[in-house]
């Protein structure tokens, strides 16, 4: 590192005892990676209706015998998925999409206690207090909101449809990475490394490629719940033309059905935060190459990312929602999303500069 480098570098230290809690909430965050690509395939493999019945505590146990394994096959037949779309399907089928729902919930178990119990610990051997402690609880007050979630979404399903609803699907989804992203900026914040002081316009771009990766996930909510990938399977063309007619994106009334319901719309939609993320993604790498220093390389990686998911998209696309590359492409999406906060949070302002050096 140069000297210049150097100097420009804002350097946290962290209590004793703090990093033990940066690593919990990593492990917790890689739970939680984990707990997305499952719920893609839960979701790619339509085994997310296969469990009717929301029980937080008892749910943790599968059936348990042959008659356990019936009364749930039958709980399934009582409701549209079935008998729309799966009806004379045997109990061996139904077990193959029953574990895939059934481990999902599981893992959300899991992530409760792997967050709940070391925060008890941490909480009651002093690490955490004062902001931190808020921080913390706040995020498991969000892991609680998100449980909550994913059963509204299934509910969604399993009375008038024969899948969940395309919102409630994208809120579930969105919600689960805005808590990723969440415990990555609290785990930054721990980690007592420099930050480089960059001017005000790379900062709010920064800001705005979290945001925008965010925007970009609930867009694939959409996509995902209206199985929007399996048509228009071209790329960069969609039905012949760069941008469809006004009158097949705009075919639903009143207008902004069409950005949830229309799944040509809902697609195109997709497609052209893509291209406005990739392209403030290469617009930031160039700013930051102006100070240069760790937030360049950072900003390059991380539009080396973006691009390498937007090909993973165009992939899925074209072969028309292959398991394998589909669940690629969203663990490629949480990739993203960690990296554009760990990005976010190396970058300083030349206050906070001017104010430490004041404080030495």
């Amino acid at each position: 590192m140069s000297h210049a480098e150097a100097v420009t570098l804002i350097a946290d230290r962290p209590r004793p005892g703090i990093k033990a809690v940066r690593l919990w909430l990593y492990f917790v965050a890689a739970l939680i990676v984990a707990m997305v690509v499952v719920g893609g395939a839960t979701r790619l493999t339509e085994s997310g209706l296969s469990i009717t019945e929301w029980k937080p505590v008892t749910g943790a146990l599968p059936p348990m015998s042959q008659g356990d394994w019936q009364a749930e096959f039958d709980r399934y037949k009582a409701i549209p998925q079935y008998e729309i779309l799966n009806k004379g399907m045997g109990l061996e089928a139904f077990k193959r999409i029953y574990w895939w729902e059934w481990g999902h919930r599981l893992l959300g178990r899991v992530i409760g206690f792997a967050f709940f119990l070391p925060f008890l610990y941490f909480a009651l051997r002093g690490v955490l207090r004062g902001s931190l402690l808020a921080k913390c609880f706040g995020l498991f007050a969000l892991g609680g909101l998100q449980g909550a979630v994913g059963w509204w979404m299934v509910a969604s399903g399993l009375t008038e449809r024969v899948s969940v609803s395309q919102y409630r699907l994208a809120v579930h989804l969105t919600l689960a990475c805005v808590i990723l992203a969440a415990i990555v900026a609290v785990a930054r914040s721990l980690a007592g490394e420099g930050r480089q002081t960059v001017n005000g316009r790379v900062r709010l771009t920064a800001r705005m490629l979290v945001a925008l990766v965010l925007v970009q996930i609930f867009a694939g909510g959409l996509v995902a719940g209206l199985d929007a990938g399996m048509a228009y399977n071209t790329w960069p063309l969609m039905d012949g033309h760069f941008i469809p007619a006004a009158e097949q994106l705009g075919a639903m009334s009143p207008f902004w059905r069409n950005l949830f319901e229309n799944a040509l719309t809902v697609q195109f939609d997709h497609r052209m935060v893509a291209y406005a993320l990739w392209a403030l993604a290469l617009v930031h790498a160039l700013d930051c190459m102006r100070g240069g220093g760790r937030a360049a390389k950072r900003a390059w990686t991380l539009f080396a990312l973006v691009t390498a998911q937007a090909t993973l998209g165009i992939l899925t696309l074209i072969h028309q929602v292959p398991i394998d590359i589909a669940l690629a492409h969203q663990f490629g999406a949480t990739i993203v999303l960690i990296f554009a906060v760990v990005h976010v949070s190396g970058l300083g302002a030349p206050e906070a500069a001017k104010a430490m050096t004041a404080a030495a």
